[in-house]
């Protein structure tokens, strides 16, 4: 055997080797059991299951489970009796941690009223499924609101409120005042208002229809127009817009400037008549 031919095998040798060595580590490696590291948790209480806004929590509702204590959310709970018989103020989805700014005040008891904030009012309104849009405003949107009234023998539509939050809308039963005497369903619409805008609303219901128009939630922008009117459709030029302001009285004209008379004529100057030899003339007496 040569010299090239024994490197060759010494070569084919080693490469066998190293591949047989890395397979009997891998294979040690993959049996090898699998270490967990405990990590230091907190006990946090959480939704059991989605809850809507204004529910009142039961112990079937929450439970407990273990949080990392390096990542514990500020207002949390620890434990289920902090929570119970309260109302929720938003919607909470499953596993959803219960926090303070999510939950109502002890005894502030659950529904709707613990969910306004002070200084607000919830105004409910009877809409259909075209006022509604179709049933797509729900909980948390933004709408607008138009009123369509008479006005001055013409019809004008305008924006009453503008970027009005929903506080919910559902479906609500009332009884057929026919001789059936079954319940009707009716859909409702409550909105987050301040007692200013509140008025305008139960204003504009009563004297007007209402229409919602639904918002993009990241348009905050106020909505300014100045209405529709009926001639407006059959392309007629809209009026110019009425200044309400007052008009200021307009200052008194200042009187003519009078004249002033004209100087006296001056007098006119006597003549004598004067004679020079052959000549004769008239001269003045100065």
């Amino acid at each position: 055997m040569n010299r090239n031919t024994r490197t060759l095998v010494v070569l084919i040798v080693a490469v066998v080797a190293a591949a047989a060595a890395t397979l009997l580590v891998y294979q040690a490696i993959q049996r090898r059991p699998v270490q967990q590291v405990a990590l230091p948790q907190t006990f946090v209480v959480v939704a059991a299951k989605a809850l809507p806004t204004g529910s009142r929590i039961a112990a079937t509702d929450v439970k407990v489970i273990g949080w990392p204590s390096d990542a514990i959310i500020p207002g949390s709970f620890t434990k289920v009796e902090d929570v119970l018989d309260r109302g929720t103020l938003a919607q909470l989805a499953e596993n959803e941690p219960l926090t303070d700014s999510k939950v109502a005040a002890v005894g502030a008891g659950a529904g709707l009223p613990p969910t306004i904030p002070p200084g607000m009012r919830a105004i409910s309104l009877r809409v259909n499924d075209v006022v509604g849009v179709a049933g797509f405003v729900t909980p948390g949107n933004r709408v607008d609101v138009f009123v369509t009234l008479k006005q001055n023998n013409t019809t004008l539509t305008r924006t009453v409120l503008s970027n009005v939050q929903v506080l919910t809308a559902g479906t609500a039963f009332e009884q057929d005042k026919g001789k059936t005497g079954q319940a009707i369903p009716t859909s409702v619409v409550t909105l987050l208002l301040d007692p200013e805008d509140a008025e305008k609303i139960v204003l504009a219901a009563t004297e007007g229809q209402i229409m919602l128009a639904l918002r993009n939630p990241l348009d905050v922008e106020q909505t300014k127009t100045q209405g529709t009117r009926l001639a407006a459709l059959y392309g007629d030029p809209a009026p110019k817009p009425v200044d309400e302001r007052p008009a200021r009285p307009r200052p008194a004209a200042p009187p003519p400037p009078v004249a002033a008379p004209p100087p006296p004529p001056e007098p006119k100057p006597y003549m004598v008549e004067a004679i020079r030899g052959a000549k004769r003339s008239e001269e003045p007496i100065r």
